[in-house]
């Protein structure tokens, strides 16, 4: 029905459990990776205008490989935080999957804990030219997700895939 550099949007004719016939529309997309910046003490979060929400928000760094490229998770959590942060990450560890809207998107993604932080330039997309980044202690994120400031759904999940490996 319609494909762009970033995702596709098709109709599949499906046959329901009943027997009746019917359609549904998808939205595809490749796999994403999304970074947990810590060093212990504080998150490293990124803000930019969210188009569709008309509103600029604070999220994890986080993305997919330019023209639906098929990259390994880790390497395209790498890429995101240094082309976004411009950390680099001594250690990365997989907390795990996540999936953006699956009554509408075929869309997975992985989140990883970056630590063992070292600073150096970003390396921006183009769409990515009005980010601004900044680090937050913990007790201050959790104040942004109950004041509404954080609502990305995927950092918000990432956050609690972060608390449960936290917790063993």
């Amino acid at each position: 029905m319609y494909r762009n550099d970033w995702m596709t949007v098709r109709e599949d004719e499906i046959v329901r459990p009943d027997g009746s016939p019917g359609i549904y529309g998808v939205v595809d997309k490749p796999h994403y990776a999304l970074v947990i910046p810590y060093d212990g003490e504080r998150l490293h979060l990124v803000e930019q205008y969210r188009y569709p929400l008309g509103l600029r928000r604070w999220e994890f760094p986080q993305g997919t490989a330019p023209n639906r490229q098929d990259l390994d998770p880790a390497e395209l959590a790498a890429r995101e935080l240094r082309e976004e942060t411009g950390l680099r990450a001594g250690s990365m560890v997989a907390l795990g999957t996540i999936d953006v809207a699956p009554g509408l998107s075929s869309q997975r993604g992985t989140a990883y804990l970056a630590t063992e932080l070292t600073e150096g330039a970003h390396e921006r997309e183009l769409e990515e030219q009005d980010m601004t980044t900044a680090w937050f202690a913990r007790e201050e994120f959790e104040k942004m997700v109950r004041a509404g400031e954080i609502t990305d759904a995927q950092s918000l999940a990432a956050w609690t895939l972060l608390l449960l490996h936290e917790r063993g």
